[in-house]
């Protein structure tokens, strides 16, 4: 709202624009073969930084709206312990997050036709100018998770907690950013669209699970879509830097156009999309082992109640 206010008066309204619009828009004149409509396409640049700052502060908001309005009054009906509390106001959060990427993640893709045509995901490279709805995408993306680091605090995590929520935050911005500062935006869209819906399917049967343990066939799903994400990330991944953008025929390192199509960069750029699938995959088995550990440990004890009999009393066999 402040700086929304900033827009009344003429000296700040311009330090408005830079925390409020998106920066760096060309504009496109039209052709013949296109509509008589001009285009408007962005690339990126250091003014960024300002509006994922303000985005950020948008979203610690709409955090603690969500918190307050929602979780909260569930919370209370349902008396979770504290585990439970700090895993379900996760689990409520990062899947409305996840819900909402998905959807506007995909409505991009297919207004974009990058569905139908996968070799968009390499051709024209280097990708530096993008549609609006692409880099607003990106922008929200970033300021997210950058809001996460101050939601440590707020949401008064854990000591033994807070070095395993920075490494996961770490990844996300990491790879985001890497994305969009090296102009492989067309590729990060399709692998985080398909990577926030098997999250969303985790932790939406996470808190169905909290409201009845009996419910786990939301897991043994994402347990299948999970791994297949897994494959067709590394697919995606190795056909767009070892099949298409290693075929292009400029392939030297040029900043001022945006060009990072070098042998580095693409073995680079595989080998930390490898390692992070990698290092999902190993905790992906370690729940899975965990949850058959825990699973196992259950059921004799509930075989030894159901057939043992009070002392002084014979069974209904030996009688």
């Amino acid at each position: 709202f402040i700086a929304l206010s900033f827009f009344l008066f003429q000296i700040t309204a311009k330090a408005a624009v830079i925390f409020v619009t998106l920066q760096y828009n060309v504009t496109i004149p039209a052709t013949e073969e296109q509509s008589s409509e001009t285009i408007s396409l962005y690339h990126y640049g250091i003014k960024d930084l300002a509006t994922i700052f303000f985005y950020m502060l948008v979203a610690i908001i709409i955090h603690a709206i969500i918190q307050e309005y929602v979780l909260d009054k569930i919370n209370r009906k349902m008396h979770f312990s504290k585990t439970k509390h700090s895993k379900f106001n996760e689990s409520g959060q990062l899947s409305a997050f996840y819900l909402f990427s998905c959807v506007w993640g995909t409505s991009i893709l297919v207004s974009e036709n990058y569905i139908s045509d996968p070799t968009s995901l390499w051709r024209d490279y280097p990708h530096t100018l993008i549609p609006f709805q692409m880099k607003f995408f990106y922008i929200l993306q970033l300021a997210y998770w950058f809001h996460a680091f101050p939601e440590l605090y707020f949401q008064k995590t854990k000591k033994e907690d807070i070095f395993r929520q920075i490494v996961y935050i770490g990844l996300y911005l990491f790879h985001i950013a890497g994305a969009y500062l090296l102009n492989l935006t067309h590729l990060g869209l399709v692998l985080l669209v398909l990577h926030y819906f098997v999250e969303f399917l985790f932790h939406i049967s996470r808190l169905f699970y909290f409201s009845d343990e009996r419910y786990q066939k939301g897991f043994s799903l994402w347990a299948v879509l999970f791994v297949l994400g897994r494959l067709l990330t590394l697919i995606l991944s190795v056909l767009t830097f070892g099949f298409g953008l290693a075929r292009a025929e400029d392939q030297q390192l040029n900043f001022s156009t945006g060009n990072f199509n070098i042998l580095a960069v693409r073995i680079s750029v595989l080998a930390s999309i490898c390692m992070a699938q990698a290092f999902m995959m190993w905790k992906f088995i370690n729940f899975q082992l965990r949850r058959w550990r825990e699973h196992s440990s259950s059921q004799p004890q509930s075989v030894k109640k159901k057939f043992v009999t009070p002392k002084g009393k014979t069974s209904r066999k030996e009688r």
